[in-house]
């Protein structure tokens, strides 16, 4: 089957945006999920704020089809939700480039990782210049884990301090 798309008008405040939601994942046909990310990106609404409701009911289970809650092309949704400020969406977007850059350096520690677990299956026991070389990359490769944990720290913490300061607002 292929994958097809729905249309549906969400309106938010006083504004009304005509979105196109298509399956995500290789699924057959959009899930709540599908419409709460295309609403983010289309409204600037984050998904953690959004309440979308249908016929009068809060579209709560993410992974329910929009066709088992009767939603079809050309029907309403409303959305309840607050924007970031323009501040916020700055922050926003360095924090998820500093993500891109954080999976992407993880990406090439698991490539040194099976580099060097495959130089430590080879290595013979007399070549003890090798195994040195070999143990002061390590030590470096665990400083730099080491930095990365404080880095991690770090975000979390301003995470949940964006996440309380949001949480605040939206009350």
């Amino acid at each position: 089957m292929a994958a097809t798309g729905l249309s549906v008008t969400v309106t938010h405040s006083n504004e009304k945006h005509d979105l196109h939601v298509t399956p995500q994942q290789g699924g057959s046909e959009p899930i709540v999920q599908d419409l709460a990310q295309v609403v983010e990106e289309a409204i600037g609404v984050p998904l953690p704020f959004q309440k979308l409701i249908f016929k009068g009911k809060s579209l709560k289970e993410m992974e329910k089809p929009l066709s088992a809650l009767g939603i079809q092309n050309g029907c309403r949704v409303m959305l309840i939700g607050k924007k970031n400020s323009p501040e916020e969406e700055i922050e926003l977007k360095k924090l998820k480039d500093l993500e891109k850059s954080v999976e992407k350096i993880a990406d090439q520690l698991k490539e040194l990782n099976e580099e060097l677990t495959g130089i430590q299956q080879i290595l013979p026991e007399h070549f003890k210049d090798s195994r040195l070389k070999r143990k002061g990359l390590v030590k470096k490769v665990q400083a730099f884990l080491a930095e990365c944990d404080i880095v991690e720290q770090n975000i979390c913490q301003e995470t949940e301090l964006l996440r309380s300061t949001n949480l605040a607002l939206a009350e």
